[in-house]
């Protein structure tokens, strides 16, 4: 399932109509589009609507109005699924449905638990998903932790649509960084025992540099200071490469973050893997030699022009280990590529492209998706940061303050090419102002509600055996409507790799939950005192109107067999961004 039952049973009909149609002669084309089934941009308009005539049109060679209008009398007459037709300009079809078709929403809720949603448009598609990638020179800030945030839900969303997704972090071990930690920790470390030291001018500050020194030397004490100094050089960068990975992984995993591979940039040179994805390309003709370097040929795949992937003096440059990296993931038999990175290696991404069609792969093997900055406020106020001087916020300090859930959720609040204003503040208040504790509430507050209701002798019954037909106000149906939208939602977010709109789904959802709150009591007043449902009408300041409505058995019955359905969805939204759904606040 992908658009939603009920979307799929209107497009199914859509479809008859269009055949039915042609067979009288009513539509001449010989192909016909897959109807599109959207919600009208205003209620009156109907419940579901259409823009398939206005995509026949040009073949039809009629305006799209008079289309629409052939359509729409053969629904007429051979669709009892729908109450009314109408067809709006430029050629929209608008589709009023009998309301009991709504409920089969809920039965398959139901049926599917918390696999509501999910779907096989990947058919199984192999995919590998890098993502933070950072490298190993220091702790993880609030940049990496969108995009760690990112991948996460990335890697949710597309296992849900049907693809086979593995995590991979590719560890940056390699190169010039890598040199600056190794003497800004051996400075650090001859520092401690009183030597003379010089600190390079480009490296690395901050205290988590002396402490790696001062854990160093209570491991080693002063045996380094009897080694070669290039020597103890090398061993201070890679022990203290190591500390910072297993930091690394600590952080992310108390994020809520796993990996399936960690990939190391320095296994690249000694496997060799370097050397064998550049003779690959020269047996393609795709490198040459000029000035005395080493050249691959990117100007040919729409690189702006030729790079260089070793230099004069026989060093590989870092565009040939991210080539023989991309080689090595391309080898591995995945069909789908896709990178996380900094919006600050956008001009880096058409190079990345041409190695992966140099290597015989389409175009779309590969996608990269950039993560913009994050803007850190506290209480409105921005909070200014530098790594390179060492004061920086840590992804593990915002999860200190606030709590990896509502720092995934308002990590995912945006599209990832967009700047992200991230408020302290905001992120820990208990009110509704806060969009992940006023998702997160919904929840809880529908817990709150079954509890009492068990308590009170309400059953829930399945959605098969409930009266229904009881469902009958507006807010109710908007619901429904709303958890209809899930399947098709959870698919195209999945195919534009755009977690945020899960964000989105969810606050609509959890405000139309709490507007039908609002405006309708579930479960009857108490006349002996005892405990009222969470968030009853009078309990907020309900108007008179509500709290007199006339609440049938059968009604409850009803309002809670729907509830039970907007919770499940909830959850489920919830799990895909990795964010937990707690049954009390």
């Amino acid at each position: 399932m992908s658009a939603g039952i009920v979307q799929e049973q209107v497009a199914s009909a859509i479809t008859k109509a269009l055949l039915e149609a042609r067979q009288r002669g009513a539509l001449q084309a010989t192909n016909f589009p897959e109807p599109v089934i959207d919600f009208p941009k205003r209620e009156e308009w109907g419940d579901l609507s259409s823009n398939v005539a206005m995509s026949m049109a040009k073949e039809e060679k009629r305006p799209p109005l008079e289309v629409a209008q052939v359509i729409a009398d053969q629904l007429r007459n051979s669709c009892p699924l729908l109450e009314k037709v109408s067809v709006a300009p430029p050629g929209f079809l608008n589709f009023t449905l009998r309301q009991d078709c709504w409920f089969s929403v809920l039965e398959e809720i139901e049926r599917t638990g918390d696999r509501y949603g999910h779907g096989t448009a990947g058919r199984g598609q192999r995919v590998l998903l890098e993502f933070v990638s950072a490298n190993p020179t220091g702790p993880l800030h609030m940049g990496h932790g969108r995009g760690a945030a990112l991948g996460e839900a990335l890697a949710r969303l597309l296992r849900a649509a049907g693809y086979e997704v593995d995590k991979e972090y590719y560890i940056n071990d390699a190169g010039r960084q890598m040199k600056l930690l190794a003497d800004s920790v051996y400075a650090r470390y001859l520092e401690l025992h009183g030597r003379e030291f010089s600190f390079p001018e480009d490296g690395y500050h901050g205290d988590y540099i002396k402490g790696l020194a001062e854990a160093m030397g209570r491991e080693k004490g002063s045996e380094l200071l009897t080694l070669e100094p290039e020597t103890a050089r090398t061993e201070c960068g890679q022990w203290a490469s190591d500390q910072l990975v297993r930091a690394i992984k600590g952080d992310l995993g108390r994020f809520g973050v796993e990996f399936e591979t960690w990939y190391s940039e320095a296994s690249l040179f000694s496997a060799g893997k370097i050397e064998a994805a550049l003779q690959d390309l020269e047996q393609r003709d795709l490198v040459f030699t000029r000035d005395e370097a080493t050249w691959f040929r990117s100007s040919e795949f729409q690189d702006e022009k030729d790079r260089v992937v070793r230099k004069q003096d026989g060093d590989y440059t870092y565009l040939a280990s991210d080539i023989a990296y991309h080689f090595d993931k391309l080898r591995r038999g995945y069909d789908w590529l896709i990178n996380i990175w900094g919006a600050d290696h956008h001009g880096y991404v058409p190079r990345m492209k041409a190695a992966v069609k140099a290597f015989g792969y389409g175009d779309e093997s590969l996608r990269v998706v950039l993560v913009q900055m994050v803007r850190l406020l506290r209480g409105g106020e921005k909070v200014e940061m530098s790594k390179r001087a060492g004061e920086f916020i840590t992804l593990q300090d915002v999860v200190d303050e606030v709590g990896a859930d509502a720092a995934k959720f308002f990590f995912l609040m945006r599209r990832s090419d967009t700047h992200l204003e991230f408020d302290l503040e905001l992120a820990k208040k208990q009110s509704s102002e806060n969009p992940v504790y006023y998702v997160q509430y919904a929840h809880a507050r529908l817990a709150s509600l079954f509890r009492t209701a068990r308590e009170r002798g309400f059953p829930l019954l399945p959605v098969g055996d409930a009266p229904l037909a009881a469902l009958v106000q507006p807010e109710e149906l908007r619901l429904v409507k709303q958890l209809s939208s899930f399947p098709g939602l959870l698919e195209a977010s999945a195919k534009a790799l755009e977690p945020h709109r899960i964000t989105f789904y969810l606050q609509e959802l959890a405000g139309l939950l709490h507007v039908f709150y609002y405006k309708h009591r579930v479960l009857p007043p108490r006349i002996d005192g005892g405990k009222e449902e969470a968030g009853a009408p009078e309990s907020d300041g309900e108007s008179s109107e509500s709290i007199q409505e006339n609440l049938s058995h059968e009604l409850t019955t009803a309002r809670l067999v729907l509830l039970k359905q907007v919770q499940t969805v909830i959850k489920n939204g919830l799990g895909l961004l990795g964010v937990s759904a707690p049954e009390t606040m």
